[in-house]
């Protein structure tokens, strides 16, 4: 085995890991970067909603790794599969041996296809379709282009996801397609979710409440999908607090599949109890490892996962990270803050925004739960520009 030693070394090379390279970078240009990241394409995520809709296509959405690795930066194009906290090290798939100064760990969150019996079988044929994959996101499109009438039926996950509101945002504008197609009156649209409510932030709640209501959208809450029988056109769903099982027959089904953090997470030292990289919810720094920081979806942050949380996390991180190294305490502090912006049919939208304690932290002067063209805009031409030049490059 090779050793290597970094400075800076930074597992995931997604949204997190080339945020917070690219920010370090900018605060510190001679600084040893590098990178544990194996895949060769990089993704804009949240533009799969619209593809899945059929708004866009799935190309726009997908760039070469090598093209977005900030310049300056190591490259390591290999996984990383465990970790020696200890020692400072790392240990990657091509069997080499990586130590560090700091180390900083967000290789994302893992797509658990096989915890619902029938799913991975059953994708991508008679109606059963996802947008959470590169791979799976043109189903939906052909899915909901095929659909001709019947139920609809779309599922959220008991367990955390990243981007917690795409799963009713297909479900938004595949009722919106269906309306415009003629054919509404002869279709279902049923929404299932764990929670107790459609979103969990009041002012947001409310909102979405009356847009449901008046558009004749089904919701049964406190269930999630168990098993998928896809020849049948069955979805087995489950009550989470008696487990009592129903069947509900589909035409059309949407899955979120569960999710958790990856196995090399999970099931290392750096993991709390849940299987999440364990740090400290203000300052993202590991509660028992000073010298690591961990930011994104396999974080143990107890906030939504998604690409504008890591926009907040990153220069918190940077900051306290160069604290450390500085023999400084950590000084920046994070509140939690997270956006999710709700497609509720084409052409409109709302925008949550809310901290730790569900408090709107809104960007814009006016009322964001109020659907508009405007944050239509915003979503599907500014924020993909926002990412690719300025969160990617440390400028946003």
């Amino acid at each position: 085995m090779n050793s290597n030693h970094h400075a800076i070394l930074i597992v995931g090379g997604g949204t997190a890991g080339i945020t917070v390279a690219a920010r370090l970078r900018r605060a510190a240009r001679s600084l040893d970067i590098s990178i544990v990241e194996p895949s060769a394409k990089h993704y804009y995520q949240p533009l799969w909603t619209l593809v899945g809709a059929g708004v866009v296509d799935k190309s726009m959405t997908e760039r070469n790794e090598a093209d977005v690795i900030p310049r300056g930066t190591r490259w390591i194009r290999a996984a990383a599969v465990s970790f020696e906290p200890v020692e400072k090290a790392v240990l990657t798939s091509d069997g080499a041996r990586h130590t560090y100064d700091q180390l900083v760990v967000c290789p994302g969150i893992k797509l658990d296809w096989d915890a619902v019996p029938g799913l991975r079988a059953g994708m991508g044929k008679n109606g059963v379709c996802s947008n959470y994959s590169f791979e799976t996101v043109d189903s939906t499109w052909l899915a909901l282009r095929d659909f001709s009438g019947g139920t609809a039926v779309f599922t959220m996950p008991q367990t955390a996801v990243k981007c917690g509101g795409a799963p009713q945002k297909i479900l938004y504008l595949a009722e919106d397609y269906i309306r415009r197609k003629g054919l509404r009156n002869n279709s279902r649209f049923l929404y299932v979710a764990p929670g107790p409510t459609i979103f969990g932030v009041d002012k947001y709640r409310y909102a979405l409440e009356k847009i449901i209501a008046t558009r004749g959208i089904e919701t049964l809450f406190h269930h999630h999908l168990v098993e998928v029988r896809g020849e049948a056109r069955e979805a087995v769903v489950q009550d989470v607090t008696t487990k009592e099982r129903r069947t509900i027959p589909f035409d059309l089904l949407h899955v979120t599949p569960p999710m958790c953090a990856p196995d090399f997470i999970r099931l290392s030292p750096l993991a709390d109890k849940a299987g999440w990289v364990e740090v400290d919810k203000f300052t993202l720094q590991h509660t028992r490892f000073p010298n690591i920081f961990a930011l994104g979806d396999a974080s143990s942050l107890p906030t939504g996962r998604t690409g504008a949380a890591i926009r907040k996390q990153a220069p918190i991180l940077v900051k306290n990270l160069l604290s450390h190294r500085a023999g400084l305490p950590p000084s920046a502090r994070y509140n939690g803050y997270t956006s999710c912006p709700i497609i509720t049919r084409r052409g409109r939208m709302l925008l949550a925004e809310f901290d730790y304690d569900g408090n709107p932290c809104e960007t814009f002067p006016f009322n964001q739960a109020k659907e508009r063209y405007s944050m239509w805009i915003l979503k599907r031409y500014i924020l993909p520009q926002l990412y690719w030049y300025g969160m990617l490059k440390g400028l946003a």
